[in-house]
This record gives structure tokens, sequence and C-alpha cells, in this order.
């Protein structure tokens, strides 16, 4: 069994490196992994990182190809394509993978040969000190923060890995299709919704995929990340590739997923009373400010 580690990059000279170093790093047989590199037109010094990687590493299979139809899911899309793997492993480009990363998802699918998917922990890894508005859930947009404990376990009640820490055996690819190219982050921009899009093609499929606790990456999280204006766009965007997903779906399921979002209203209600009981209104006001931005993105034209 071969293992596609597959990063998809844009403009993240300040990562990337130690992204791709981590991996090679790995207590792992160089000869039972590739990694395939998609540039997603960057145009900072990612070529340079790459070659300089392989001058490093030269007993790493690194696979290096420019992706021209800018989006993250036109990136992936080429990854799974060009990958020759049995099992494709998506790892962001601002991240470094845990020790025994690689053996554990082989293992797993190893000894699970009737399970097409799985996912681990994502730490948040804060570059400045965490704002005092910052709650779990919050944390879980801005930093993909997950963790469902230290035990293997199928994901349930919608959950779903991560994006940026997922692995698939490339049948699925080739069973429910691949990225939408209508969703996922196009350059700056912050649509998202690709892997939830995917994720629930599985689910209709009957796939179950699975939480591996050793399958885990930290994520560098900048500054920038933690400003008023990224908080607005990133969650009006998480409305707006809601309403783009679901309408792409049917009519029918865009008026199920309005109808969900009057429903999460109540629920970030209560939780802005809890946190305001508990003295600190901020986190609470946030929420409410997530919840606002979201429904203006799912029904805005």
């Amino acid at each position: 069994m071969k293992l596609s580690v597959i990063f998809c990059t844009y403009n993240r000279e300040k990562y990337l490196y130690n992204a791709l170093k981590s991996v090679a790093a790995e207590d792992f047989p160089y000869q039972d992994y590739e990694i395939v590199m998609v540039n997603n037109n960057s145009t900072d010094s990612t070529e340079d990182i790459c070659e300089q990687f392989q001058s490093e590493y030269p007993q790493i299979d690194f696979r290096y190809f420019v992706e021209k139809n800018q989006g993250l899911s036109y990136a992936r899309n080429r990854g799974v394509e060009e990958s020759r793997g049995d099992i494709l492993i998506f790892v962001d480009d601002d991240a470094t993978v845990f020790d025994f990363y690689l053996s554990s998802i082989k293992l797993f699918f190893e000894a699970h040969p009737d399970v097409s998917a799985c996912g681990g922990p994502i730490v948040p890894v804060y570059e400045v000190k965490k704002p005092e508005w910052l709650s779990r859930y919050t944390e879980q947009l801005i930093g993909g923060a997950l963790y469902e404990g230290d035990k293997v376990k199928p994901f349930r009640n919608g959950k779903y890995p991560g994006g940026g820490n997922s692995a698939f055996r490339k049948e699925v690819f080739e069973k429910y299709g691949l990225f939408n190219v209508d969703l996922g982050r196009k350059g700056t921009g912050l649509i998202g919704a690709e892997e939830k899009d995917l994720y629930d093609r599985l689910t209709r499929g009957g796939e179950v995929f699975y939480y591996l606790p050793l399958m885990g990456i930290h994520h560098y999280i900048p500054e920038k990340k933690l400003t008023k204006s990224y908080f607005k766009e990133l969650t009006y965007s998480i409305g707006k590739s809601e309403r783009i997903r679901t309408k792409a779906i049917s009519r029918k399921t865009y008026h199920a997923r309005v109808l969900s979002e009057c429903k999460k209203w109540i629920g970030s209600t209560v939780l802005f009373v809890f946190y305001t009981l508990k003295l600190s209104p901020s986190k609470g006001w946030k929420l409410l400010r997530f919840r606002w931005n979201v429904t203006k993105g799912l029904v805005k034209n």
C-alpha cells in the first residue's frame, strides 16, 4: 500500500518548507510514500522552496506540478489525478504533522479495508496572543480546531474530518467524483464548503469515515486571521458557500439549510447568554456576529 501526501499551496512561503520537512522527518519508509506538490499560481518563492526541499531530501519521491486554474478545488483535483498512491492524504501547506502520522494512516487502512476515509486532530498554533473573544466555537472557524478524544472512532452527528487533514482511498474519487470547483478558496477569497460537499456525497453513499487520534497536525495561525475584517469576510463566506452548495443540490436542500440556520440562531443566543453570565460577553457577542454574517451570506443574492 503506497501513500500519496498532497500539498496544495498558494503563496505560503513562510510555512511551506516546515510542512514538507515534517513529513520527510517521519519514521516511515520513504519507499512507501510520495509527496505531490501542487502550486496554484503562487507569486512568492514557493518554487525555490520546493527545489530546496528536493535537493535536501533526494530520497523522497517528490513530484511538483503547477495548476493554472485558480482555486483550491482545482489544485486538489490535480493532486488526485497526479497521485500514484492507493491512499491520498491532504495536508494543509501551513501545518506540520504529528509523529507517527503516516504510519497511523497506513496501519488503519490496512486493518479496515471497508473504510473509505479518515481524519484526525487539528491543533491551532497562534503566532500572537489569542484574543479574548475567541471561544472554542470560533476557534473551530479560525483555526480549524478539531479534537474528538484519544480513541479511534467514527465521526458522528454530521461531523467529518478537516479538509487540511484528511485521507481517502483513491477509489473514493472514482466512485463519488472530485472536489466541486465552484466551491473552495480561490486566491485570497474565503469561499469554502468543498470538503463538506464531498463528505455529504460519501454519507449519502453509505460510507463511514473515522477519527484517528495519532493522525494530527499543528495548524499555524497568523495575526491577520484574528482581525475583525478577516472574521467578517470568513463568516460571510461560510454562509455564501452554503448557499452555493445547497442550491447546487436542490431548492429543497437550500430551504432546509435556511431552516437549520434559524435553529442555529437559538443555539447562538443561548451561548451568548451563557458567556455573558460567565463574565465573558465578548465571546458571546462574537458568536452572534458570526451567526449574523453567516445568515447574510446564506440568504443574500
